[in-house]
């Protein structure tokens, strides 16, 4: 073993799965009270208030407090220190096996193995034999690969682009994304065996699809908010000193509210933008930024003054969600229905407000 166990941590991790399951409904409780979430984050890195990211270990008091609980770990920094992997939060990753409604003996397509972590606790409950994981980064997989291996658990693992799936392995009863997608990838459905369930980040929620015939699907997004690790794509910088010099027009749309209340549907609506603040000395939001991969970018400050440069004019968007939603729009209201040729998601009703998802890879 190159990880270290003892009473300690088997305590804290027993006290970590009922605490998830308090009422003890969860056919996935004995799986998080067995796998050692340490063995898969030997260490995390935490950001202080100066934005400076502090690398966490074994040898820090309060490391195995903070793995055995409901937080989300940061577990990779890029070369500019930018989060790029992470231990997701435990209560959401319980709520998507949940979802996931699997049950042993069902074959498993995970894209994003991250840690490895998840896929240790589908291997537990499951069956490595039935359990194909696939991340784009091989410095993941490796490490992964070692992790699961050291807990004597095997399952088929590879570097790869998991939207594309693993047809050698198809069909699957079931598919689980942990990186954030903007719709539900084409190969999913593709190597989905009859009836197949769908788990999967959509935007700022998580969407569950039930495979309906070969190409269609429906399904809703769970009530939980999540945000994962998205795909790693290129996309242009904001053009802030541009929008300063934009002539400026005038909203009635508090920019706060792209950070909160709308936080879901523009996800939805914009798939793939970022979003920026800065507040003043009272924390307080005086000014947002938002912008997409094509260089569209828009500011708006607390006065109301917005400035939009690029391709698209995103704050018109953002004044079209305002006027579809009073208030913040609970996301199990959020329906989804796919075809081979596109996918929809509307909200409430079937003829209520809806937006289109991006063509899936």
């Amino acid at each position: 073993m190159t990880w270290l166990d003892n009473d300690t941590a088997a305590a804290l991790r027993r006290e970590f799965a009922a605490a998830l399951d308090s009422a003890r409904t969860s056919a996935w409780t004995d799986a998080f009270a067995a796998v050692p979430r340490h063995a898969f984050v030997p260490t995390y890195y935490n950001q202080d208030r100066a934005g400076t990211w502090q690398r966490i270990g074994p040898e820090n008091p309060r490391y195995l407090k903070s793995v055995y609980s409901d937080h989300a770990l940061t577990t990779q920094l890029d070369q500019q220190g930018f989060p790029t992997s992470s231990s997701s939060e435990p209560s959401v990753m319980l709520a998507m096996l949940e979802a996931l409604d699997a049950h042993p003996g069902d074959t498993v397509l995970e894209l994003g193995t991250g840690t490895g972590y998840n896929a240790a606790l589908l291997c537990h409950r499951l069956g490595e034999a039935n359990i194909t994981t696939i991340d784009i980064d091989p410095a993941l997989t490796s490490a992964a690969a070692q992790r699961l291996a050291d807990l004597d658990l095997h399952p088929f693992i590879t570097t790869g682009d998991g939207a594309r799936g693993w047809k050698d392995r198809a069909p699957y009863q079931r598919f689980l994304a942990t990186a954030a997608l903007r719709a539900i990838p084409t190969a999913f459905l593709e190597q989905a065996a009859p009836g197949a369930i769908i788990v999967a980040p959509i935007g700022y929620g998580i969407l569950r699809v039930t495979v309906t015939a070969p190409g269609h699907g429906t399904g809703w997004f769970l009530p939980i908010p999540a945000h994962f690790m998205p795909r790693r794509t290129m996309s242009a910088p904001p053009a802030f000193d541009q929008a300063r010099e934009a002539e400026p027009t005038q909203t009635k749309t508090p920019p706060g509210d792209i950070l909160d209340r709308l936080r879901f549907p523009l996800s939805l609506a914009l798939p793939g933008h970022t979003t920026c603040s800065w507040r003043g000395e009272d924390g307080e939001v005086t000014a947002v930024g938002i912008w997409t991969e094509d260089g569209s970018t828009t500011t708006a400050h607390a006065s109301g003054a917005v400035r939009q440069v690029g391709p698209r004019r995103l704050w018109d968007t953002i004044e079209d969600l305002a006027e579809t939603f009073d208030g913040e729009p609970r996301r199990q209201d959020f329906h989804v229905n796919i075809t081979p040729s596109r996918q929809t998601v509307w909200y409430q009703t079937p003829d209520g407000p809806w937006w289109e998802l991006p063509q899936p890879s």
